[in-house]
């Protein structure tokens, strides 16, 4: 018998109704069909797994690959009143022995497993109980084209063969085409993919270059102190910097703390546990923190370096505005990172390919387009709309019409099969008779030398922009060869117009004429279909909720946005509901936490309205 997957979404997590593809996924699991899921951190993807689970008869088994994440995910479901636990070697025996026990009675809906221990029971406690379906959570750790490959997940293609007609969901947050197809062919997936947008309409995004180390530290720090309630993360380079950075905020009387992988794990538990019980307000952190963490109240996340490349970097603000409400990220770099990052990738095993990842995100920190519309691009997603709430929008620079220059570069692609490089491209309109052009014969086409009255380093920036327009893409499997888009076919054929930048030629430093502006100039826009930030929201109620919320955390030792995240306390404190059944109908209350908590919260609001 399987439950109406609306009425489970209403009593579990107060929702009326589904994100977008979450519904088409759910019903395809449902059926039995396979599925690699591929949503934006802060999406739904989990619901997109959790509601089979509680639709279906048995027990979901969830691989995850870190203990804090499952402990994170269980804590989050037996607060929406749904059962379900974590095997892991950070249990004791007999916590071991209750799991299972639950397990074979047929009375947990989810269990939560790493990939290890997922193997180390295929054939004792997997072979004994009803599997509903299989979901592989940060599934991108499969593929070596993955920025986060991790061995052990290899050996997950048994479950095809171990349980031929339970289903298979894959999920994860960042993966390009390449580690997409990657990921079907690693666990044998025989069902669909679904792609979820990317757009985080919620997270502003702002790139700073040339700041040196106190100029990075009096912005960050007049930056967290303009904002005394909001938890951030701030992500260094390495170790030695998450210190001195925490060290030198909490000479600012900022509550901060280092992370890294050298601190005891007792330091880095603490560490964590106290940022998500928002008892420290930052983390100063390597990238080994953010997985092992669900915290929806992240308000900002800070690069103090570059990241190495764009899915680390989508996946690390991805930490931010996890309820979807508005929330800041910013990225610091300099040459000094780049020289380093660059070093990195000649040492590792897989050269070419991060070499070829950091030049993208290095393209994107200097890009002088939408930098919204870069990432969408980079995950194979284009739009023709400028976001207004990044720093290029907020702040654009020159522009003209380039629609001709446009359809000379994408003529010279279609002309040469779209076989060709961006280099070989820019050679065919320059009209340059290189070894390759001329060997291909490419100085027969048409195309070539339309464009030879443009300089070399400008054709350079036209391409590099019509890149991140999303006009075409760069197939990395395929010897790199550019491939013309949707959207760049529309120009092409003179259907659509490109505005281009004017390349600035001048030999002023920019890093210079930024220093100058350290004051914050984070823009702040309204997000359709976020509830208000300001009118009839009362702030003091807010503050007032947000205690309450913190008593309730304390009580029942649980981080207070497993309560209720903020976006929720926004909604209360705006609409104002003073009786249970008024406090129900907030999205984002279900039936469990409507009987756990409304009396409590809606006395508090009844006190706040008749005062």
């Amino acid at each position: 018998m399987i439950a109406d997957i609306h009425q489970l979404l209403k009593l579990h997590y107060g929702y009326n109704t589904f994100r977008p593809l979450q519904e088409e996924i759910i019903r395809h699991v449902i059926n039995g069909g396979d599925a690699l899921v591929l949503m934006p951190t802060g999406g739904g993807k989990s619901l997109c797994y959790q509601i089979p689970a509680l639709a279906m008869e048995g027990t979901a088994i969830v691989v995850s690959p870190l203990i804090s994440l499952m402990k994170d995910q269980v804590e989050t479901l037996r607060a929406n009143g749904i059962e379900a636990e974590a095997l892991n070697s950070g249990n004791d025996l007999t916590m071991d022995t209750v799991i299972r026990r639950k397990c074979t009675q047929g009375n947990l809906k989810l269990l939560y497993i790493s990939p290890e221990k997922l193997l180390a029971e295929l054939d004792t406690l997997l072979s004994q109980i009803h599997i509903s379906l299989f979901a592989i959570d940060e599934a991108h750790c499969i593929s070596q084209w993955g920025h986060d490959f991790r061995p052990e997940y290899t050996q997950l293609d048994v479950l095809r063969q171990r349980f031929p007609r339970v289903p298979i969901m894959a999920l994860t947050a960042t993966a390009d085409k390449i580690t997409r197809r990657d990921i079907i062919k690693q666990l044998k997936l025989q069902g669909r993919e679904f792609v979820a947008s990317f757009d985080r309409p919620n997270l502003s995004l702002s790139v700073k270059r040339g700041y040196k180390a106190k100029e990075k530290l009096s912005f960050i720090t007049n930056f967290i102190k303009a904002r005394p309630l909001d938890a951030g993360i701030i992500y260094c380079l390495s170790r030695k910097s998450t210190e001195n950075v925490a060290e030198d905020l909490r000479r600012k009387g900022i509550n901060a703390l280092p992370y890294h992988a050298m601190l005891s794990p007792y330091e880095r538990s603490q560490a964590q546990e106290q940022f998500k019980n928002d008892q420290v307000q930052v983390i100063c952190a390597t990238v080994a923190f953010g997985m092992g963490i669900d915290k929806s109240n992240v308000r900002w996340v800070i690069h103090y370096n570059m990241p190495k490349s764009i899915e680390s970097f989508y996946q690390e603000i991805g930490r931010a505005g996890r309820d979807g409400a508005p929330a800041d990220t910013i990225l610091f770099y300099s040459l000094a990172d780049i020289v380093q990052l660059t070093e990195f990738a000649k040492q590792s095993g897989q050269q070419d390919v991060n070499m070829e990842k950091l030049r993208r995100m290095q393209e994107y920190c200097e890009a002088s387009v939408c930098r919204r519309r870069i990432l969408l691009n980079y995950f194979g997603e284009t739009t023709e709309r400028d976001c207004l709430n990044c720093d290029v929008c907020q702040n654009p620079p020159q522009r003209f019409d380039g629609t001709r220059y446009c359809q000379m570069a994408l003529s010279a692609m279609r002309r040469s099969g779209e076989q060709i490089r961006i280099s070989t491209t820019i050679e065919i309109v320059k009209g340059m008779l290189s070894p390759e052009v001329k060997r291909k014969q490419y100085n027969q086409l048409k195309t070539f030398g339309v464009g030879r009255d443009i300089s070399l380093s400008d054709w350079q920036d036209y391409l590099l922009q019509m890149l991140q327009l999303g006009l075409f893409e760069i197939v990395y499997d395929e010897g790199k060869r550019t491939q013309i888009t949707p959207l760049g076919e529309e120009v092409l054929f003179g259907r659509k117009e490109v505005l281009l930048n004017v390349v600035d030629h001048s030999t002023k430093e920019q890093g210079r004429q930024r220093r100058s502006r350290l004051q914050l100039q984070i823009p702040t826009i309204p997000i359709p279909g976020l509830p208000p930030t300001s009118g009839t929201e009362d702030k003091q109620l807010f503050e007032a909720l947000r205690q309450l919320r913190m008593q309730c955390a304390e009580q029942e030792k649980m981080p207070p946005y497993i309560v209720f995240s903020d976006k929720v306390l926004h909604s209360l404190a705006t609409i104002k509901p003073t009786t249970l059944e008024a406090f129900g109908h907030i999205s984002g209350i279900g039936e469990f936490k409507k009987q756990k908590y409304g009396l409590r919260f809606t006395a508090l609001i009844c006190k706040f309205v008749q005062e």
